[in-house]
């Protein structure tokens, strides 16, 4: 019989610490699909900064550190610049790349680094306590904002794709989520053209995926996935927000 299905040999065979109903594992698997159809496990590298990924070096099966809050781009520009031949990707949630990282994500877009960078967004800081976060939607409660967030007060959620999009560093960026089966394959292929397109030396590219917290919307799993179709993709519309010349 064949065996048409089997773990990625870059996910190794170990339990997450993730909550019931994350997107996180299911956007690790991806990125492990990817790289092992890529051909490239020998010479990737992630970066993992402070957030629920913090321990994505003991998920993935190939080499990954550890950067300071919101620094995985500046840490990613160091090991690429330092070592051209590999493949470095920062692997970030909202809270991370949109709050305490947004100058180093700018700068890094801005200068056209030639990394991949996975921003996994679902709208609140999830490892440090459910606080609102700069893409948390309007109206949407989290533990800082119990009546929900309050544009006049707090601002707009931030579209962190369509600010980098506009930078001319910036080579490809899209828009995408988990919540369906075929959003999952959408995702995947996002994926491995960021990766892709960095095997071929063609720049900046940034993967936006919009995933469920259970936990911290308070809703249970299938409910969270409903809600990104229901009212985060009203707010972050999903698509391709830029691509390479000629593509």
């Amino acid at each position: 019989m064949e065996k048409v299905f089997a773990r990625p040999k870059s996910l190794k065979d170990v339990e997450t610490h993730y909550c019931s109903g994350c997107g996180h594992g299911i956007v690790q698997r991806l990125i492990a699909e990817v790289v092992d159809e890529l051909g490239i496990r020998e010479r990737v590298v992630g970066i993992a900064p402070v957030g629920c990924a913090v321990l994505a070096y003991d998920y993935f099966n190939f080499d990954v550190t550890e950067a300071a809050h919101g620094r995985a781009p500046a840490v990613a520009t160091g090991m690429k610049r330092a070592r051209p031949d590999l493949i470095v990707f920062a692997y970030q949630g909202d809270g991370d790349l949109a709050a305490i990282g947004m100058a180093e994500i700018i700068h890094a877009a801005n200068r056209g680094e030639h990394i991949s960078v996975f921003f996994v967004n679902n709208g609140v800081y999830g490892m440090t306590g459910g606080q609102m976060a700069p893409t948390t939607m309007v109206g949407q409660k989290t533990e800082t904002s119990p009546r929900g967030r309050k544009a006049e007060l707090d601002g707009s959620p931030i579209r962190v794709s369509e600010l980098l999009a506009q930078f001319d560093g910036v080579k490809y960026v899209e828009r995408c989520t988990i919540n369906k089966p075929k959003n999952v394959l959408k995702a995947k292929a996002a994926i491995k053209k960021a990766l892709k397109m960095q095997v071929d030396g063609q720049g900046f590219a940034f993967v936006e995926i919009l995933s469920p917290c259970p936990t911290y919307w308070g809703l249970q799993p299938r409910v969270a996935m409903k809600m990104i179709g229901e009212r985060m993709e009203e707010v972050f519309p999903l698509g391709r927000i830029k691509s390479p010349a000629g593509d």
